[in-house]
């Protein structure tokens, strides 16, 4: 498997750890697609992908950052799009 360069200092895909006071915009235990923002990402945020399909910003530490295979990020971004 190629492995892809990474410009982004943001990961490409998170794991939604606290979803407390956001029940009804994040899943507990869910994959988001992560949008790159550096302003965002240096004030602590990351640009979210959320439950109703538009991009927000969520604190970083709700979330855990995670690798997954290119043929799963295709299709992952393809299903958010």
């Amino acid at each position: 498997m190629r492995k892809k360069p990474n410009n982004d200092s943001a990961p490409r895909f998170v794991v939604c750890i606290d979803n407390s006071g956001y029940e009804a915009s994040l899943e507990l235990h869910k994959i988001y697609p992560v949008l790159p923002d550096p302003d965002a990402e240096r004030d602590g945020d990351l640009r979210i992908i959320d439950e109703s399909g538009e991009d927000y910003l969520f604190a970083a530490d709700r979330f855990l950052a995670i690798e997954v295979p290119e043929s799963l990020e295709r299709a992952m971004l393809k299903t958010a799009s």
